[in-house]
């Protein structure tokens, strides 16, 4: 690896670094507030009035109740506890859902349908990965004690769904509504108490907060069992000790994520097009996957088959670049991209995911084009 060519993150996505003032807010929790939430002593209730000052915080800004907010180990874990409770507990028989969700969601459906639990129903999507709403409809119309699971934004290409247009078809059917809003949460301004949603999932390290803790959201009607049991924490949702400095850096990288939210998008959006755009102009070869209206994040990009994913990975690699085949959390495994193989994508091209942040800047965007371009000029010569 070349040490004298400074490092560039462009896998956004995957996870996004801790903001200094997060980590700030974070320092003293760890060495200072150590007592257990569950305990009555002073010590147990200084962690305790930290934890539910931090629920009402996010609560405020998604405007719901603090009630209906969970904390959890992270996006996986209310995924999981959304899904298989409110078959548990909601009676849920049908989901319905479409064939580009994450794997928290797929895996946990697919091994809900083995054990024969529920019977899952795949919506189809066209190349950019949307769906149609006429056949949500139509499947809402013929099944019933359904549940629909269908995420905000696809951390794969950026494809973004219309929750409010899903929700009132949902509410319509009287089906249950289930987002994955982890890619989405601290980008955009979602207001969770005016959606007609009954789930939703947040994970503070794709905002710019600590790994390891995120939450749910539960609308105070739906009254599920807790998936993890073991004690009463989280007013008997989710047993476990909480994670105090986790929650709290959670809720101060929500708030920060949200106030400044359109000064980062813009600043974001200018980096995605700088990048696009000198790519485009050099490599007229080069494609761009998902809706020019998705995730303003994330960039899918398609290289030319004589270029090998790994082999361009292995190189920007080399060359300071951080960037991601698909999704991280399919990183080792044998087989390809979901997504893209349900999207249609040719299968003979490469595709690699750049994601932007609020701390790349422009001069970086730039370099990494130049970078991008030394490694495609140099292996097209060698072709």
């Amino acid at each position: 690896m070349d040490l004298d060519k400074a490092r560039i993150y462009l896998d956004n996505a995957a996870t996004t670094p801790l903001d200094s003032r997060v980590l700030e807010s974070m320092q003293p929790l760890l060495s200072e507030v150590f007592g257990n939430p569950s305990s009555i002593h002073a010590e147990g209730r200084k962690a305790k009035t930290i934890l539910e000052q931090s629920r009402k915080k996010i609560a405020q800004l998604l405007n719901v109740n603090a009630s209906e907010i969970i904390f959890t180990s992270g996006g996986t874990e209310a995924d999981n506890t959304a899904i298989r409770m409110s078959v548990a507990s909601l009676g849920v028989q049908h989901i319905i859902t479409s064939p580009i969700e994450h794997h928290a969601v797929l895996h946990t459906v697919e091994d809900l349908e083995n054990y024969g639990k529920v019977k899952v129903h795949y919506l189809t999507v066209n190349r950019h990965g949307e769906i149609r709403l006429d056949e949500l409809e139509q499947k809402l119309q013929n099944l019933s004690h359904c549940l629909v699971i269908l995420m905000h934004g696809n951390n794969e290409i950026g494809t973004l769904y219309n929750l409010e247009s899903i929700g009132q078809l949902c509410k319509q059917y009287n089906a249950l509504f289930h987002s994955d809003t982890v890619q989405t949460m601290g980008h955009y301004p979602i207001n969770l108490g005016a959606l007609p949603i009954d789930f939703a999932t947040g994970s503070a390290h794709k905002f710019n907060g600590p790994k390891g803790v995120g939450f749910l959201y539960v609308r105070k009607s739906n009254k599920i069992a807790p998936f993890i049991t073991g004690g009463g924490q989280e007013r008997g949702h989710r047993a476990g000790t909480e994670n105090i400095a986790g929650i709290a850096g959670m809720a101060k990288a929500l708030e920060i994520s949200l106030n400044e939210l359109e000064h980062d998008r813009k600043h974001i959006e200018n980096l995605k097009s700088i990048f696009k755009k000198s790519l485009q102009k050099q490599f007229p070869e080069i494609e761009f996957i998902g809706s020019d209206k998705g995730l303003y994040t994330v960039l899918n990009t398609s290289f030319p088959p004589w270029l090998p994913a790994d082999i361009l990975l292995f190189q920007l690699d080399l060359n300071g670049i951080a960037v991601s085949a698909g999704s991280a959390c399919a990183s080792g495994a044998s087989k390809g991209s979901h997504v893209l193989e349900a999207i249609g994508a040719d299968p003979h091209r490469n595709y690699i995911r750049f994601s932007f942040g609020k701390f790349n800047k422009e001069e970086e965007i730039k370099t990494a084009v130049e970078r991008v371009s030394d490694i495609l000029n140099e292996k097209t010569t060698k072709k």
